[in-house]
């Protein structure tokens, strides 16, 4: 007995769906490659409890800190694929395979995307007694003295060093790197003139630049901050493309079922989408995204390949 295609195609999509609408079955945990308290976690454990209230389901936060963001990655790379387990993924998931000669998981390989959940824009934010008002006057300033002008980082490496590192290859200027142990004492000694320029944070450099300490230039977003809507992005004052900003996504183990992502990836996007969460990430000064899967996995991709050309052209060594 022939089986009309009808037919089949509903009993072969039966399973699927009963497999999403069976997700998940137990409780959630959510792996966060940091300590408690920083912005990833933040984010984390403002979306487990909504997460929580809606699948019926414990979600939790996992902090695993350490190794440059490779030990929790790696926890999550290992896990069953059935998504129990999701990855609270950083912009250093981009960033580090680039650094790293060895990694004990591959970053294209091992993971499927789900979603993009927020940004945050950096700034960049000079001494006041800096003689450039735009980036554009930043550039020449640079141009005209060549290896004179310094940019401070929290570390080399992060995400702000390497901020500055793409504006030396798109601006065509070298800026001597400052590192420090932190954006804290990077600020400390921007405000004290000890160094001119900053790729900072947006949220810890606000009160600061509100305050006449700093003077903003430009955000490193391709949209400008919600937070500080007068200050132009780096796009819009001609480095077209400029984009540096700090991010957290959702990320599961290879393998997941096609339905239980898309699940995730729908239920996501509404807790991201409602007006609560919107003032939640603006008041720290970042912007919901909320990707389709396929977005997420494109901007993966572009976001590695960016970062692997940047750090090849500065020299930067190895975590």
């Amino acid at each position: 007995m022939k089986i009309p295609k009808s037919l089949f195609l509903l009993l072969f999509l039966f399973p699927l769906t009963t497999l999403s609408q069976s997700y998940p079955s137990k409780s959630v945990r959510l792996v966060v490659p940091f300590a408690a308290g920083g912005s990833t976690d933040i984010v984390a454990r403002t979306l487990a409890p909504r997460l929580t209230e809606m699948w019926g389901h414990p979600v939790v936060v996992d902090n695993r800190p350490g190794g440059s963001t490779v030990i929790g990655t790696e926890i999550v790379a290992k896990s069953p694929p059935d998504g129990h387990t999701l990855f609270v993924t950083p912009a250093p998931f981009t960033i580090v395979p680039s650094l790293m000669k060895k990694l004990p998981y591959d970053p294209l390989k091992d993971f499927d995307p789900i979603t993009l959940i927020n940004t945050t824009p950096l700034v960049v934010v000079v001494h006041p007694g800096v003689p450039a008002k735009n980036i554009r006057e930043l550039a020449a300033l640079a141009k005209a003295k060549p290896g004179t002008l310094n940019f401070g980082s929290s570390g080399s490496g992060g995400s702000n060093h390497l901020a500055g590192e793409l504006f030396n290859s798109m601006a065509g200027v070298k800026m001597v790197h400052i590192p420090y142990k932190g954006n804290a004492p990077a600020l400390v000694d921007l405000a004290g003139g000890h160094v001119d320029v900053v790729f900072n944070g947006l949220t810890s450099a606000i009160p600061l630049i509100r305050g006449g300490k700093l003077r903003a230039l430009g955000m490193t977003s391709l949209a400008r901050a919600s937070a500080m809507p007068d200050v132009p992005t780096l796009d819009e004052q001609g480095m077209k493309g400029f984009l540096a900003v700090a991010w957290n996504g959702l990320t599961a183990p290879a393998r997941t079922s096609k339905p239980v992502i898309d699940k995730i990836n729908v239920d996501v996007l509404k807790i991201v989408k409602t007006p609560e969460m919107i003032e939640r990430l603006k008041a720290d000064g970042s912007d919901p995204a909320g990707y389709s899967v396929e977005q997420y996995q494109k901007f993966l991709r572009d976001e590695t390949a960016k970062w692997a050309k940047v750090i090849a052209a500065a020299g930067v060594t190895g975590l």
